[in-house]
């Protein structure tokens, strides 16, 4: 008999109180092709996303004990694990906070397994190793390199979530032209760009911040009225 040469499955932690909704999503993702692993608290979730075992974490922000904000603040302490964060309709403050805090996406409850399945795979899809060109993106003294999902800056390696990459990546192969949000969206977080959204900005809020400015002073991601936002070089 030959060996199985297929790839493993993506392995995905689901960490949610409502015990009802776990089996719900887990069950689904498994039929999907999913290898699914359950948390009902944020302390065993926190545990199991820490065990580097997972390619991606689902994460409901309102737990009782500890919350999906601090277990996303555990996971990004130790590394850029693809992370959506499930939140009530209308929560814009916990929403806002997880994405300032690098969460790469969030899906609103109630939701069906279908839409998380197609997030999770839009996510991956981006998250991991890419057929790319070869060679580094070079933007001033910021260098990317996208086989390796890695960027310097001034020498410096960068700790940017996946999320983050892929929108810097985007801007950094059109350095210099403004990118519109919408493309933004659909490019580097693969889904449409909804109204009142504002993923986008908080993504580039942290961008910003991780890249600094330029020795002039200026963000280096420009907003660019009714444009969107564009990477300058310098």
């Amino acid at each position: 008999m030959l060996p199985d040469t297929s790839p493993a499955p993506p392995r995905v932690l689901l960490v949610d109180d409502d015990a009802e909704l776990l089996e719900l999503l887990g069950d689904y993702l498994e039929r999907d092709g999913f290898a699914v692993d359950r948390a009902h608290d944020g302390k065993s979730g926190a545990a199991a996303a820490l065990s580097g075992t997972h390619d991606i974490v689902v994460l409901d922000i309102m737990m009782p004990g500890l919350n999906g904000i601090e277990v996303l603040r555990s996971i990004r302490s130790a590394g850029a694990l693809p992370v959506v964060m499930l939140s009530a309709r209308g929560d814009d403050t916990d929403r806002i906070v997880g994405l300032e805090l690098g969460a790469d996406d969030y899906v609103p409850k109630p939701c069906t397994p279908r839409e998380l399945a197609a997030r999770l795979r839009a996510i991956l899809k981006r998250s991991g190793p890419r057929p790319v060109p070869q060679g580094a993106l070079v933007v001033g003294d910021l260098v990317l390199d996208p086989a390796r999902r890695l960027a310097e800056l001034a020498g410096t390696t960068l700790a940017l979530t996946g999320t983050e990459f892929n929108l810097l990546e985007l801007l950094a192969r059109h350095a210099g032209q403004p990118i519109a949000k919408e493309r933004l969206s659909e490019e580097a977080m693969g889904r449409p760009l909804t109204r009142f959204d504002r993923s986008i900005d908080v993504h580039i809020s942290s961008i910003r911040h991780k890249l600094g400015p330029l020795p002039d002073g200026r963000s280096r991601v420009q907003t660019v009225i009714r444009k969107g936002y564009q990477l300058l070089a310098g």
